[in-house]
């Protein structure tokens, strides 16, 4: 292997890594739900905004830290934010109010945002013919929204609330430090472009439209990420041990098969791999609407549903560099934002729906509709390819 193939390489796996260890802190408080719910005695939206609180800042700032990596580099960038997220997990670990813990929840929102740092800096060492693939790799990152799942849980049953908040600042303080010990930048154009110029693909119309495609493929994972263990506790009376295992396989799921998504879209081309995902989401969550009362078959759907999502992201992500070569990093932050807000919102509306209905059927049928709405403005965007490919053949 060459000197840059090995730089690729090891920039893929410690941003992949770094985004991980990230994400187990983005995601922390949904497995905690209960305790949480418990602890400070709340209702149903409060215990979604809760949980729906990291998701909001960990969106909206995907925007400008997307930007800052075109412009000072994945390595700085990176274990600043990591560093940062000290502050939050030391703060939540005294917080004795609902307020006070809304608060900390919204800036351990932080790590959500370093999707867009990473994948702006692995896009920089890669070429536009493998980005689909690697990109989809990059996204291994999610792993550690099922290592919060699974892992906050248990670790919650032995060293108890405050216990995990130290445990996981000692972590990400270990691995922003090895990040920035190890890593590297890949090379800058001579002159970093302004903000206002890095703003202009706001103007591109495949902006807004990846946009809308990620808001239901990474915003339904991110918000079926954050409320199974919701659902599976409320509707099946598992543990929060059981629930998030459970959860933890969803996200594996939807997370080993984001490369293949990226695989798959570099072969046969994004828009086609979207038109069989859109309608496998909609399938899927008829599927889940019709078996709320039934554990294993609602188990069984929601991991179908997790293929469709990690297929989807995989494809959506693989069409970013190709928007503007020049701005990946603004891309990034603007169609991640959108997924995250996608995600942000649904276990919002759950929360009401279920106070208000006693049911989560409506939620089902909203994602249906929105699932049903972007198959068919990827047809539309399909045929209007294909007659303009019509006519200009010779």
């Amino acid at each position: 292997m060459g000197k840059k193939q090995g730089t690729q390489a090891q920039a893929l796996w410690y941003s992949t890594i770094a985004m991980a260890a990230s994400f187990v802190i983005w995601n922390m408080l949904a497995p905690l739900a209960a305790q949480l719910s418990e602890l400070y005695r709340l209702n149903g939206f409060q215990k979604s905004a809760l949980i729906a609180a990291p998701v909001l800042l960990g969106s909206i700032m995907r925007i400008p830290m997307g930007i800052l990596t075109d412009r000072y580099g994945g390595r700085r960038v990176f274990s600043l934010t990591m560093l940062f997220l000290i502050l939050p997990l030391l703060a939540a670990s005294f917080a004795n109010s609902f307020s006070a813990m809304l608060l900390c929840a919204l800036f351990l929102g932080m790590g959500g945002s370093t999707f867009a740092i990473s994948l702006t800096y692995v896009s920089r060492w890669y070429p536009p013919e493998k980005q689909g693939f690697v990109l989809g790799l990059a996204g291994l990152g999610n792993l550690g929204v099922a290592a919060a799942s699974y892992g906050v849980p248990v670790l919650h049953g032995v060293i108890g609330l405050d216990g995990v908040f130290y445990s996981l600042a000692a972590m990400i303080a270990i691995v922003a430090a090895l990040f920035w010990v190890f890593a590297s930048d890949a090379p800058k154009p001579a002159k970093p472009k302004t903000l206002l110029q890095s703003m202009q693909v706001l103007k591109v119309k495949s902006t807004w439209t990846l946009s809308f495609y990620y808001s239901l493929t990474f915003g339904g994972f991110v918000a079926f990420s954050v409320y199974l263990p919701t659902f599976m506790k409320e509707l099946f009376g598992l543990s929060a041990a059981e629930a998030g295992l459970r959860t933890a396989a969803f996200v594996l799921a939807a997370t080993l098969i984001r490369p293949c998504g990226g695989y798959l879209a570099d072969r046969f081309g994004s828009r086609r791999v979207l038109t069989a995902v859109f309608a496998g989401i909609a399938l899927s969550g008829l599927a889940l609407a019709l078996s709320l009362n039934q554990s294993a078959w609602f188990t069984a759907y929601f991991l179908i549903i997790a293929l469709f999502l990690g297929i989807g992201n995989g494809a959506v992500f693989k069409m970013v560099p190709e928007v503007s070569p020049a701005d990946t990093g603004a891309v990034t932050g603007i169609v991640g934002a959108a997924g995250g807000l996608g995600g942000f919102f649904p276990p919002l509306a759950l929360g009401v729906i279920k106070d208000m209905s006693g049911s989560y059927t409506l939620g089902f049928a909203l994602l249906i509709a929105f699932a049903c709405i972007c198959l068919g403005v990827n047809q539309l965007a399909l045929r209007i390819r294909q007659e303009k490919t019509a006519v200009t053949a010779p």
